[in-house]
């Protein structure tokens, strides 16, 4: 795996140390958990660096600097959720204001770009980003923000960053990047124009299905202050013990995602030769449309895939529910594998028309490839592909 260190150290020397230093009063090795509200001061206004925890915290202020090193940026902002994350970036808009995004974002990105801000008069577009005419045709003179997921969720599609802040740029937007599937290990979208890299850190960076939080990571003095403006404001920051889980999950995020790769290069080599499943959404598979701009802006091509089952949407929903290696499960990027049907979970709140136009089906089946066996993981799809076909028969 090749990376560039920015600061001549490899990415995964850097994922221990990068704003870990040892304690200074104790030597304790680990990253203290400041689990503290407020602070004492030497006056009025006289702070010595942090007055109240939803402004500032010792230990979030640790990963904060650790995620700015490993996205290549210079501030990071961490939010109590993905959404808190994705809510920052919009409240730099104003009534008014247009968004171009990509039509198959995650459902919880549509939501509140269609249920939320479009009630405060921010309009949003969206096409299919990997088109850069179509992004281009929608770009509007009051477009302030252009929303990238690359990969995206669920259909896998590899997104050109460069071309896509390019546009932004030529039109005086903002070009925000979701890197969550992809984690700063394989891809770091500031080093290809983009303005801002948004992560879910309740993923892959958390990595053990046990805190949730996210994250805004920039390379500007200035748009990072707006940033922290609304951080502070809105208050949707994460505590100490949730910071400290992130740090320690970062520390393997290189070796956990080595595995989640090789597993689901694997995996999805074998979903594409078998005999039930019509199609697999991999950028690893050179059938994949965007194989070659995946293998040249990606380190690797990640732990996410989907795939459309043979059958019906009864038999589609008999897979996901009868895993047993698989647990049937929302979110993504824990050590343990996950599978989940878009249509009735992450993507339920899009519009089944708009929906399946994007080409998310009623059976897409979407996986997050966890770090067990490989061998374990085709024989649970295997029977719950068995089960789906012998319950078609008896009924």
């Amino acid at each position: 795996m090749s990376n560039d260190p920015t600061d001549g150290r490899e990415f995964e020397t850097r994922a221990i140390h990068a704003g870990q230093e040892p304690d200074a009063e104790t030597g304790a090795l680990m990253t203290p958990i400041h689990a503290n509200s407020t602070y004492e001061q030497d006056g009025p206004g006289e702070h010595r660096g942090y007055e109240y925890s939803r402004t500032g915290n010792p230990t979030r202020t640790d990963l904060e600097t650790n995620l700015a090193d490993l996205e290549s940026g210079s501030h990071a902002r961490c939010f109590s959720s993905g959404m808190g994350a994705i809510n920052t970036v919009l409240n730099l808009l104003s009534a008014g204001d247009h968004v171009v995004a990509g039509d198959d974002v995650y459902g919880g990105t549509h939501r509140i770009l269609t249920q939320v801000y479009d009630e405060y008069d921010v309009e949003t577009t969206f096409v299919d980003t990997t088109d850069h005419d179509a992004v281009r045709d929608a770009m509007e003179s009051n477009t302030e923000l252009v929303w990238v997921e690359t990969p995206t969720n669920p259909l896998m599609n590899v997104n050109d960053i460069d071309a896509l802040a390019d546009v932004a740029h030529e039109h005086g937007a903002l070009c925000a990047v979701d890197n969550t599937f992809a984690t700063p290990y394989l891809q770091r979208p500031l080093e290809h124009g983009a303005d801002i890299v948004c992560q879910s850190l309740t993923k892959y960076l958390g990595g053990h299905s046990d805190t949730i939080g996210g994250a805004l990571i920039v390379d500007d003095a200035d748009l990072d202050e707006r940033l922290g403006f609304y951080q502070n404001s809105v208050g949707a920051t994460p505590g100490p013990f949730d910071a400290f889980l992130v740090l320690r999950g970062i520390k393997t995020l290189s070796v956990r995602m080595d595995r989640h790769c090789e597993n689901a290069m694997e995996l999805a080599e074998w979903l594409e030769s078998h005999d039930d499943i019509e199609r697999v959404y991999y950028p690893g598979l050179e059938s994949h449309p965007d194989h070659d701009l995946a293998a040249e802006q990606m380190d690797d091509f990640g732990g996410m895939l989907s795939f459309e089952f043979d059958g019906t949407l009864e038999e589609a929903s008999t897979v996901v529910s009868e895993t047993e290696v698989f647990t049937l499960a929302e979110s993504l990027g824990g050590v343990e594998s996950l599978i989940e049907q878009p249509a009735a979970m992450t993507h339920a709140a899009i519009p089944r028309e708009e929906r399946v136009d994007a080409g998310l089906t009623d059976g897409l089946i979407r996986v997050s490839v966890g770090i067990e066996h490989v061998n374990d993981m085709k024989s649970d799809l295997q029977q719950a592909f068995d089960a789906a076909r012998e319950g078609a028969t008896d009924s």
